[in-house]
């Protein structure tokens, strides 16, 4: 194999990553995180920072939640900052990611000392990420709201997070906050400009993912994770889309007997690269 400048995996590691499609099921959410309402998994966030980084290097989530992406980049030896608009949500991340350190201990799986990793939360608004005096990043791992989806009355999920007193059911009630923008063509368009607004804050030839999902709504389907392709491609180049499955799921019976309506347990991790 030629000399690795991209991360620091061995040939096999590198083959099997390079797969279009993989299953992950997430591991059960710890309590101190339940509370928001959406969260992609440390484990499956640590697969991704480790084949599009070094060791070392530094890896920015501009919309952080709880903290899944920094976490994962402490665990894997990489710098990490995100950016999170609910002050909420930045409070447990910061409180996440210091209980990691202490779990760490000294050091990293892979040597690194612990004190000297970066892992900054910045409580504020993405869109102005440029006014932050953030370091030039090597990578961007991120998952957007889903629309306003969490807004939706009938989700069997979010009754039950409605029958609950501490679980959140939406983000937040800011008009900052992207999940609470009803009209969609408005949502994709603010989105992609944050996006967008990047650029100059990522290396040369660096990688950006995108962990999204398209939407129903309505009876209708809107294709937000093509969308975000096609319109982000005309600032970055899309490289290549990952299927990430989860066969863990239960089989809800929609539209049994009368229409079509699939039970969809499937994301599209959208790879993009600043060239």
């Amino acid at each position: 194999m030629p000399r690795n400048k991209l991360n620091d995996l061995d040939p096999k590691k590198w083959l099997k990553f390079q797969k279009s499609w993989f299953i992950h099921n997430p591991p059960p959410r710890k309590k101190g995180v339940l509370v928001h309402p959406a969260k992609y998994p440390e484990t499956m966030a640590q697969e991704f920072i480790e084949f599009f980084t070094k060791q070392g290097e530094t890896v920015l989530d501009p919309m952080a939640g709880t903290g899944s992406t920094l976490i994962a980049a402490l665990r894997a030896g990489r710098n990490s900052y995100g950016i999170e608009l609910n002050p909420k949500y930045a409070d447990i991340a910061k409180h996440l990611i210091d209980q990691e350190r202490k779990s760490l201990g000294p050091s990293t799986p892979f040597g690194h000392d612990v004190e000297k990793l970066k892992s900054e939360i910045v409580n504020g608004d993405a869109t102005l990420a440029i006014n932050y005096q953030l370091p030039l990043f090597d990578y961007i791992l991120t998952s957007p709201p889903y629309w306003d989806m969490l807004h939706a009355t009938g989700a069997g999920g979010q009754k039950k997070r409605r029958d609950a007193d501490d679980l959140d059911v939406v983000y937040s009630e800011d008009p900052h906050d992207l999940g609470n923008i009803h009209g969609y063509e408005e949502f994709v368009e603010k989105l992609v400009g944050i996006y967008r607004g990047l650029k100059s804050l990522i290396r040369e030839k660096a990688y950006l993912t995108i962990i999204v999902k398209n939407v129903k709504k309505g009876g209708k389907i809107y294709p937000l994770a093509w969308d975000i392709a096609r319109e982000l491609g005309k600032t970055y180049t899309l490289k290549d889309e990952k299927i990430w499955l989860q066969d863990n799921q239960s089989i809800a019976p929609y539209g049994l007997g009368s229409a079509w309506v699939s039970n969809t347990f499937h994301h599209y991790c959208l790879q993009f690269r600043n060239e």
